[in-house]
């Protein structure tokens, strides 16, 4: 089973930035990380989780959630089995726990319940 690790949430002002990494190893179904559809998620206390972005196995297509269009961007380093989310003119609202997620289907979705594999999340908090 591919197993995920999020790493570099934090403590950032609006207006900030921050890079979020994703890293997996293991296989699902005979394939790497490097060969699933993956995808950024989000969930505040007390609300369904959100997507966020998503990107296919190669590095396209892309996909991305209107609240965030313009200021994040989703990529994929396949050779260390990794994926990323850069988040710039964060804002309050963009506080939450970020989940990674990925998928063996060679689709991209955008909803939570088609994700078979998750990460344990890391939280980004944005101060006004």
């Amino acid at each position: 089973q591919v197993q995920l690790v999020e790493s570099g949430g934090g403590l950032v002002q609006a207006g900030g930035s921050l890079r979020l990494s994703c890293a997996g190893s293991g296989r699902t179904s005979g394939r790497t990380f490097s060969r699933l559809f993956a995808a950024w998620f989000r969930q505040v206390v007390g609300k369904e989780r959100e997507f966020v972005a998503a990107i296919g196995w190669s590095g396209g297509p892309t996909n991305y959630a209107d609240s965030v269009k313009g200021r994040f961007t989703i990529d994929r380093d396949n050779v260390q089995h990794t994926m990323y989310l850069q988040m710039n003119s964060l804002n309050p609202e963009d506080t939450a726990v970020y989940y990674c997620a990925a998928r063996v289907p060679l689709t991209i979705s955008t909803m939570s319940s088609d994700y078979g594999v998750w990460g344990q999340g890391t939280q980004v908090t944005v101060s006004s």
